[in-house]
């Protein structure tokens, strides 16, 4: 079995490989305070002639207050403040683009990293709750033909701090009234991000050591990390069965999604390259293996795709695959297609989306639509970094 750091390249595949697990070789961004612990920011502080409790200090106004200005730091002292925030928070994201939808309910940004490297990122208001979806890694190596992402390639893998950095800025664009947008029935809106999701640019099980280390300054209480829920974070995958099993075992009870998107090989091989490596029901194996081990329940992310993936027979398939591995283990979400310019790939029609969902459900299977945002702003993943 291929590992998760092997490159798989094609026949007739030119210089572009098929799947790129591994990243290429780039200078590696500045070491910044989220990509250590705090035991390792009290010693780097130490090493920078500091006390160690002052990278406690630092990490309370990073992550309790989502600040990178000394000059709000008044509880550092002034001689030391300047180099001590110069060196353990280097600037990480550039801001190329904030795009806002019409309600103000939902921003799309583009933010270019230290190497000039872009990747994005999506702030989304719901009753309740605000959930930023981030990337994982510039670009994407998985290849999937109706994904800008994954049609740009791999550029590389992001840090654990350029990870966590996305949600700094994003609490920074809430305080200032940026989300402006209050969505119906919301007595009680939330003034941070609350829920955090892996599915923008990249495959976030390609980047696992990064991506948990992210997941753990998430979770950890302030000032080690944000506080936030296990449970309030969801990690996505297109199919890296080695890499599902190693989540499974990790003791942290994230969301598991897979982005399955077909259930036959013979469409799935297509549609989703990695589908060569582990087949559907290794997959789905993983996912209901995931669920065993945390006694999480596992959500099917489904892209419905205009005669491609969304006739009823493959409804009634994924149902009798789903419900072979026993029932109330997953939830399936269908997904309307947000088509890319130029693109030939496009969203189902309404009727045979309902059909679908239909299937499903009389099968037994819980399942509700994706709410989709940001057509107006360019929302499928990397279509903003494909126009720069």
């Amino acid at each position: 079995m291929m590992s998760t750091t092997e490159t798989q390249v094609t026949p007739n595949a030119g210089d572009r490989p098929l799947l790129q697990f591994r990243s290429p070789r780039r200078k590696k961004p500045p070491q910044h305070l989220a990509d250590l612990t705090l035991a390792e920011r009290q010693e780097r502080a130490g090493e920078l002639g500091v006390q160690g409790f002052r990278a406690k200090q630092l990490s309370q106004h990073y992550f309790g207050h989502n600040t990178v200005d000394p000059e709000e730091m008044t509880d550092l002292p002034k001689s030391t403040r300047e180099q001590l925030v110069g060196e353990m928070l280097p600037p990480l994201l550039h801001k190329v683009h904030q795009l806002r939808t019409d309600d103000g309910n939902t921003i799309k940004f583009l933010w270019k990293l230290f190497d000039g490297a872009l990747v994005e990122s999506v702030l989304m208001r719901y009753p309740g709750r605000i959930t930023l979806c981030v990337s994982s890694q510039a670009g994407c190596g998985m290849n999937c033909p109706f994904c800008a992402t994954g049609q740009a390639g791999l550029t590389r893998n992001m840090s654990t701090a350029e990870i966590v950095h996305q949600v700094i800025e994003a609490n920074r664009v809430i305080a200032a009234g940026d989300l402006s947008g209050l969505a119906r029935g919301d007595d009680a809106p939330a003034d941070k991000v609350t829920n955090i999701v892996f599915m923008g640019m990249g495959e976030p099980l390609a980047n696992y050591k990064s991506v948990m280390a992210a997941v753990r300054r998430f979770v950890s209480d302030v000032p080690e990390g944000l506080g936030l829920s296990a449970r309030h974070i969801t990690v996505s995958t297109v199919g890296l069965v080695p890499a599902i099993n190693k989540l499974a075992a990790e003791d942290i009870p994230v969301t598991f999604a897979l982005s399955l998107h077909a259930p036959d090989d013979e469409l799935r091989d297509e549609i989703i390259p990695v589908n060569t490596r582990w087949k559907v029901d290794e997959a789905l194996d993983a996912a209901y293996n995931y669920f065993v081990q945390t006694g999480r329940r596992v959500s099917i992310e489904y892209a419905l795709i205009k005669n491609m993936n969304d006739h009823g027979w493959r409804a009634d398939l994924l149902a009798k695959k789903l419900n072979k591995r026993g029932r109330g283990w997953v939830h399936v979400n269908p997904i309307p297609l947000n088509p890319t310019p130029g693109s030939i790939w496009t969203a189902s029609e309404p009727s045979v989306e309902a059909e679908f969902i239909r299937r499903l459900r009389d099968a037994g299977i819980p399942t509700t639509l994706r709410d989709t945002r940001g057509r107006e702003i360019d929302g499928a993943c990397g279509q903003l970094a494909a126009a720069e």
